[in-house]
């Protein structure tokens, strides 16, 4: 599978479910559905806050293997004590296109990875509540983008953090000191 990043689209759908077939954007696509399971939804939720369910759907192209389509879904449940229960939902549909190949390291290995390089993202988000008079309120953002440049292998960049470019710098000016490389730039 491939898509906007080919290893981590196919890493989260290894374990998914076939969930049917769809029409999207005129490709046609096979879908794939994952739930997050209830110990780990529990382990998101405390005092307050109860996710109550988060799901994520792939439409995959038929043709070419592609990620046409990825929706995000996730229903929380607040309720501070004395309080009624409010419902928050929150729904992200973003459809990939512009595939285009781009390299995965800069050494001689030759390999490439086909990334997507523009789409449409939409997010939803609804409120609503048990025993509240005020209507379902529904928030709707909208916004097409592109990526100019993919680069893979990003110093201080890592599925768990993100480290700042010029504290990446300052380590690797003290390690080249350390190592007697006189630190220059």
């Amino acid at each position: 599978m491939k898509g906007l990043d080919p290893v981590t689209i196919a890493s989260i759908f290894a374990t998914a479910e076939h969930a049917g077939e769809k029409l999207v954007d005129g490709e046609d696509c096979f879908v794939l559905r994952i739930d997050v399971g209830p110990s780990v939804l529990s382990s998101w939720s405390d005092g307050t806050a109860e996710v109550i369910r988060h799901g994520l759907t792939g439409f995959f192209s038929h043709r070419s293997g592609l990620l046409a389509r990825l929706e995000d879904s996730q229903l929380t449940r607040i309720q501070s004590p004395g309080a009624p229960a409010m419902y928050w939902e929150t729904t992200i549909s973003s459809s990939l296109s512009d595939y285009r190949p781009v390299p995965v390291s800069s050494d001689d290995n030759g390999g490439v990875a086909v990334v997507a390089h523009a789409g449409r993202s939409t997010a939803h988000l609804a409120r609503f509540g048990v025993g509240v008079r005020a209507p379902r309120v529904v928030t709707r953002m909208e916004e097409e983008w592109t990526i100019d440049d993919v680069v893979f292998d990003v110093p201080g960049l890592g599925p768990d953090a993100f480290i700042p470019p010029e504290e990446v710098r300052r380590t690797r000016f003290y390690d080249a000191m350390a190592a007697g490389g006189g630190g220059g730039k």
